[in-house]
């Protein structure tokens, strides 16, 4: 059954945001209060964060059901789910925004790009690994090290609070490597590289940007931009917006 809220009667493209590994959909919380104020459809759902290509599969189930184009968001590990041949292949994805994330090509994998250059306090004293009860494994970062590695511009208590509520990974999601040509390669794409970020070093995300012909901004920002920086998280999506459907332009923030 297709959506027929008002996401499918706009006139504007559908924003969906994507969350990335260790958090869910409420980092894009003041984000989406902000695109609701300029009359922009959102939908930001949650992923399973199984493997990249469960998550793949279950966002493409999703955008399959959005009548008409759909930018697409990713921050983080939910870079490589945008980035993944399987979720545009039955939507109409007219824009990527990579904010601070993963744009992988064919055969690499998040945790291999994530080790090309130096700087990345993701390393196994500050993570957790740990069985999950449905299988596999999950795995988080400490709870004393995650302001500092993930969120170190984040008043202190909302940090506490996303250390707090972690959403798990599995690990080998990671490990697992794009199964063909990244959808960066045929799309117009936008990409925040945070320039205080201790998860993805800047280099490697200027890296990335730089490969996919991205159209760049950078922000003097922790990972967790789309909670430090939501204003400059939403110009750069708003900006994509309004460049691939210039027709659609809504109220003034």
């Amino acid at each position: 059954m297709r959506r027929t809220n008002v996401l499918s009667t706009s006139s504007a493209p559908v924003i969906v945001l994507v969350h990335g590994a260790l958090t869910d959909a409420s980092v894009w919380h003041e984000v989406i209060r902000r695109l609701h104020a300029s009359g922009y459809p959102v939908l930001a759902p949650a992923l399973p964060m199984r493997s990249l290509a469960g998550d793949a599969a279950y966002l493409a189930g999703i955008l399959e059901q959005i009548p008409g184009p759909v930018v697409l968001v990713g921050h983080s590990y939910a870079g490589a789910v945008i980035s993944h041949p399987a979720v545009g292949a039955g939507a109409d994805v007219t824009a990527l925004v990579y904010i601070a994330a993963f744009q992988p090509d064919d055969a690499e994998s998040a945790g291999e790009l994530n080790a090309k250059f130096p700087g990345s306090m993701l390393i196994p004293e500050n993570l957790l690994i740990a069985p999950n009860p449905l299988g596999g494994q999950d795995l988080t970062l400490r709870p004393e090290r995650f302001a500092e590695v993930y969120a170190a511009d984040v008043d202190a208590a909302h940090a506490a609070v996303m250390a707090a509520s972690q959403r798990p990974i599995d690990p080998a999601a990671l490990g697992e490597q794009l199964p063909g040509e990244p959808a960066w390669r045929t799309r117009p794409t936008w990409a925040l590289v945070s320039t205080r970020d201790f998860s993805l070093p800047p280099e490697i995300l200027r890296f990335m940007a730089d490969r996919a012909g991205s159209r760049i901004v950078e922000v003097d920002s922790s990972h967790a931009v789309p909670v430090s920086q939501p204003g400059a998280t939403t110009d750069l999506i708003i900006e994509a917006v309004r460049a691939v459907s210039p027709s659609t332009d809504t109220a003034s923030r």
